[in-house]
């Protein structure tokens, strides 16, 4: 899997090392835009493709909720609250509610 970052900066403040990296959705938004177009989310299915993040967002969103990836049900939460929240729904690919 291609890394979809584009950039990072180091910088030190006191004895602090700050990293911030930066990162591009255009992958994951074109590949939620053939998903919506090709997957199998007919009615009655019993599996749904809910939608495509890049595990970047996903650290991101764990470390903002303060989340630990070990805690399966708090991971499974953000992501659901983070896919639901307006601001990320270009990147769900069924719409419908879970």
């Amino acid at each position: 899997m291609l890394s979809s970052r584009i950039d990072q900066k180091i910088t030190f403040e006191g004895d602090d090392m700050v990293i911030k990296n930066t990162y591009d959705a255009t992958a994951a938004l074109q590949d939620v835009a053939y998903a919506r177009e090709n997957s199998a989310n007919s009615f009655g299915s019993d599996y749904k493709h809910v939608g495509n993040i890049d595990p970047s967002m996903v650290t991101n969103w764990l470390k903002q909720a303060g989340v630990s990836w070990s805690d399966t049900q708090g991971v499974e939460d953000v992501i659901k609250r983070n896919l639901q929240n307006g601001e990320f729904a270009k990147f769900r690919v069924w719409d419908g509610k879970w």
